[in-house]
């Protein structure tokens, strides 16, 4: 991790990587233009790396030069071009490589089709070494490309956050900090359901409710719906595998997220290490479990209060009810010795008003 200005970055493609890059579009370009001498120009100022590593692998006579055509400011694309500085020489019936560090919006390779055909080339081809598919906007073709990369800020290697980081070798991602991902845990009646309400609306928050995600996978027929009813028509539990994989479906269908609560899910160590084994592939982590407390006589109270209203069987029998604390306490004791191991377990009194409730969790997660 480096921090440029305000904010940090991470690592992101490793300098061999580049090589292998720059080194497979100069041969490329090269097996297309034999017989040709091209005219390769750079576009400024983050191509200086790019193309000169690209010209010490291009193996055939050649020209160079360079150009500017700025579009850049902070962290993203203004999209307009400011300015055009270069280009002196004579290009008509040439051959044209334009070679760029990065393409995302199109806006830049837009103006430069428009400068060269009214230059009258023989041919003009696009090079770039890194490519961003999601935000490309254009219909222009791109001859050549090193790497697709993801739509976020890259720096190093050329690329700059407001002129620092293009002397790095490597190229390294913009970190994102705002992300809150947490775990909620509490017996039943200690209001999980009703906190993770108001938390999702406070901290713009996506709620995963567990035992929703499978109701909405078993109506809807889903194939994991399907799978999960299979085993449990034959009053088995449904695998690991099955739930992670709603879950992660559910994850996925919220790419824009500021986080996610996780409600009733993990219940074990494996599926909390499944969790936190996901998490990693999207460079995520969970910022924090926490576990509402109360005595066990007034949750009891408050569910067999419950079952008058709602007529749910299981909240209406005291013996049924203690059962299940029994249960959560078995299943539970392995994940908050898992989650203490990384310092990321708090218990909060869960007694009070509901608003009083609300006040501690937030004051937890504004610890964070």
């Amino acid at each position: 991790m480096i921090k440029l200005h305000d904010k940090y970055f991470k690592k992101f493609i490793s300098e061999a990587q580049i090589q292998e890059a720059v080194a497979r579009i100069a041969s490329e370009i090269a097996n297309d233009l034999k017989g040709e001498r091209p005219i390769f120009i750079g576009i400024l100022n983050g191509v200086f790396m790019f193309f000169s590593d690209f010209m010490k692998a291009y193996p055939f006579p050649c020209e160079m030069s360079f150009i500017k055509l700025a579009s850049y400011h902070g962290t993203s694309s203004t999209g307009n071009i400011k300015e055009l500085i270069g280009l002196s020489q004579d290009i008509e019936g040439r051959t044209v490589v334009v070679l760029e560090d990065i393409i995302d919006t199109g806006n830049t390779l837009e103006e430069l089709h428009k400068i060269f055909k009214a230059k009258k080339v023989k041919q003009f081809k696009i090079g770039t070494l890194f490519f961003k598919p999601e935000a490309y906007q254009k219909q222009h073709k791109i001859d050549y490309i090193g790497m697709e990369i993801p739509n976020e800020f890259i720096v190093g290697y050329g690329l700059d956050y407001d002129e620092l980081g293009r002397n790095l070798p490597e190229v390294y991602q913009l970190h994102t900090h705002d992300m809150i991902n947490l775990i909620l845990f509490g017996k039943p009646g200690a209001g999980k359901g009703t906190q993770a309400t108001f938390l999702k609306e406070k901290y713009n928050l996506v709620h995963i409710s567990t035992g929703d995600v499978f109701r909405y996978n078993i109506k809807n027929g889903t194939e994991l719906g399907l799978l999960a009813k299979s085993y449990m028509d034959k009053g088995d539990l449904v695998p690991d595998e099955v739930t992670i994989n709603m879950l992660q479906a559910e994850v996925e269908k919220n790419p824009e997220a500021k986080g996610f609560i996780f409600d009733g899910f993990p219940r074990t160590t494996a599926q909390s290490e499944a969790l936190d084994n996901f998490l990693a592939t999207k460079d995520w982590t969970i910022s924090a479990t926490i576990a509402l407390e109360a005595n066990d006589e007034i949750l009891i109270q408050r569910l067999l209060e419950r079952g008058k209203e709602s007529g749910r069987v299981d909240d209406q029998d005291e013996d049924k009810i203690r059962n299940r604390f029994d249960e959560y306490n078995q299943k539970t004791a392995p994940l908050i010795n898992y989650y203490k191991a990384q310092n990321k377990f708090y218990s909060v009194n869960g007694t009070g008003s509901i608003e009083e409730i609300t006040e501690r969790l937030s004051a937890t997660i504004d610890q964070l």
